[in-house]
């Protein structure tokens, strides 16, 4: 074995985004553009000599070809040894989890979270700091400087691991560990919820239905949900990772989880249901014949939490997105905690986490987590979310319908507009940032717009600033439209438009959100100019 140094070019696009560098699989199979990127993360990180590194991925097309290309290259840049995951295989919640336990220097994340998968499909990278959260802002910026003046990378001349086996082989002078996938995880899972409760609550005739969309959580729901806990076979449907997801988009909402909304919408549907995303840190909730939404779901944990044996001694504080509802603001106010609004982008819940500020945090994208890990996390979500029922023993529409009557309803939808062209979508939120002082102080129907703004955000533990997050549209009522281009396409742009409208009155309560929101959606279409500006009719997603 021997160590190569390979000259190479930059390529002018490894800029990673909110999670990663994200791309269509044929760009990362060009020559060196995968090898590139690696070496600007290990270049950026200066990992001193004889540190461990986590990796693994979710299974997508392309994730064993790059472990075995990574792990090459880490043993030529000097790391002692690498935890991965058997077949390739660890969940971004789970790498979190094996990363902070290990104590390793950091890991390399191979995935594109929801976007689906295959040989023409969407491929991913990310590194995770020690913390196990996802690296900052100063050291993505590094390593795309990095990338922009790499002249060559080391790799070693070496035969490819076998991924399959669990055990330790040896990669030149580096260490490799094939290491069980789920049993970290499975095990901290187990320490924050009160599994004999929730299995009671499934011998007692609950029944609950899992999709795993062919995606990662596969195995840890079968193994968590139906070895541990009980659930009857058949429980966790599509547990199979399969390159492609099963042709799927691993994306658990309303459209892509069809197969399981058909389910929990059906004629004998069961009590819960849940689904997960490809790289298992999103979920979906619904009860029977009712959605949950993730806005929701954040208010409702935080609620709850006092029930849950992991979070029985009270929350140091909740944060949510700035597009996500401010349903668990009220929820924080009647604790008497603090609630913190961030950009989009789990890194910024980790220094708020890290400096004990917060427990619970959560995205309006199905994504909610605490300080468990240093990552959104779909499984936990569910099992918090079964704990809840055990306790409570009341179906999901009673306590979703318990907690409107306490603490009022926010109405709330989000139209992703995908594949736009560039430049119109950023001709829409420039025309928005242009008509701030035309909009605000004007009367839309019962709508008065109280002040507009690009939402900017000061982290109050290392005092960094991050502008430009997303146009708000404040209304005087607390009602808010929120227009924002999306960081987690790899073709065209993604632009989002998010709706929020309060509604104390319980008589109101019982309706479709769409319908409460009617005129709202039209308030948004003719301020944006967005169907005249994209040419686009209809979202390509409505959740």
């Amino acid at each position: 074995m021997s160590i190569r140094t390979v000259s190479t070019r930059p390529f002018p696009d490894q800029k990673p985004g909110t999670s990663g560098l994200r791309k269509k699989v044929p760009v990362f199979q060009q020559p060196h553009y995968l090898e590139n990127f690696v070496q600007a993360i290990f270049d950026s990180i200066a990992a001193p000599q004889g540190e461990t590194l986590v990796l693994g991925g979710d299974g997508r097309y392309y994730n064993r070809t790059a472990i075995q290309i990574i792990l090459k290259m880490a043993a030529a840049n000097g790391f002692g040894k690498v935890l991965v995951g058997q077949g390739g295989i660890l969940s971004t919640p789970a790498a979190s989890c094996v990363i902070r336990k290990h104590k390793a220097f950091g890991g390399i994340i191979l995935s594109a979270s929801h976007n689906p998968g295959g040989p023409k499909e969407d491929f991913g990278i990310k590194f995770n700091s020690s913390n196990g959260g996802p690296a900052t802002e100063t050291v993505t910026e590094a390593i795309f400087a990095k990338s922009k003046s790499i002249s060559s990378y080391r790799i070693l001349d070496a035969a490819d691991v076998a991924l399959d086996r669990l055990g330790e082989t040896t990669l030149g002078s580096m260490q490799v560990q094939v290491i069980d996938p789920v049993s970290d995880y499975a095990g901290l899972m187990e320490s924050l919820f009160d599994f004999a409760a929730i299995r009671s609550l499934l011998k007692g005739g609950f029944k609950l239905k899992f999709d795993a969309m062919h995606a990662v959580n596969g195995p840890y729901a079968s193994e968590i949900i139906e070895k541990r806990l009980g659930a009857a076979p058949g429980s966790v449907m599509n547990a199979v990772p399969l390159e492609d997801f099963g042709g799927g988009h691993p994306d658990p909402n309303l459209t892509y989880a069809h197969d399981l909304v058909e389910i929990m919408y059906g004629a004998d549907a069961p009590d819960f249901g849940a689904a997960s995303d490809g790289d298992g840190d999103r979920n979906m909730i619904l009860g029977k014949r009712f959605f949950v939404t993730p806005s929701d779901s954040l208010a409702l944990l935080a609620a709850n939490a006092s029930l849950v044996r992991g979070y029985a001694q009270g929350l140091a504080g909740v944060a949510r997105s700035m597009p996500t509802s401010a349903a668990v603001d009220r929820v924080a106010r009647a604790l008497n905690i603090p609630c913190f609004e961030t950009p989009t982008g789990w890194k910024f819940f980790g220094n708020l986490m890290d400096a004990n500020k917060v427990t619970l945090c959560g995205e309006e994208s199905f994504g909610t987590g605490s300080n468990h890990v240093r990552e959104k996390d779909g499984l936990w979500a569910v099992l918090f979310w079964l704990n809840i029922l055990a306790v409570r023993k009341q179906s999901v529409e009673a306590i979703v319908r318990e907690h409107w009557a306490k603490y009022g309803r926010n109405f709330y939808s989000r139209y992703d507009y995908e594949g736009l062209p560039t430049e119109a979508a950023n001709g829409v939120m420039q025309h928005l940032r242009d008509s701030f002082a035309v909009l605000t102080g004007k009367q839309f129907g019962k709508y008065a717009v109280q002040t507009c703004d690009d939402f900017s955000y000061t982290d109050p533990v290392d005092g960094s600033l991050s502008k430009g997050q997303g146009v708000r549209i404040l209304f005087s009522d607390g009602s808010r439209i929120i227009f924002r281009l999306s960081g987690t396409g790899t073709e065209g742009a993604t632009l989002r438009v998010y709706l929020e409208a309060f509604e104390a009155d319980v008589s109101r309560h019982h309706l479709d959100a769409q319908e409460a929101l009617k005129e709202f959606i039209q308030i948004a279409l003719h301020i944006s100019e967005l169907q005249t500006r994209t040419g686009r009719d209809q979202p390509t997603v409505v959740t």
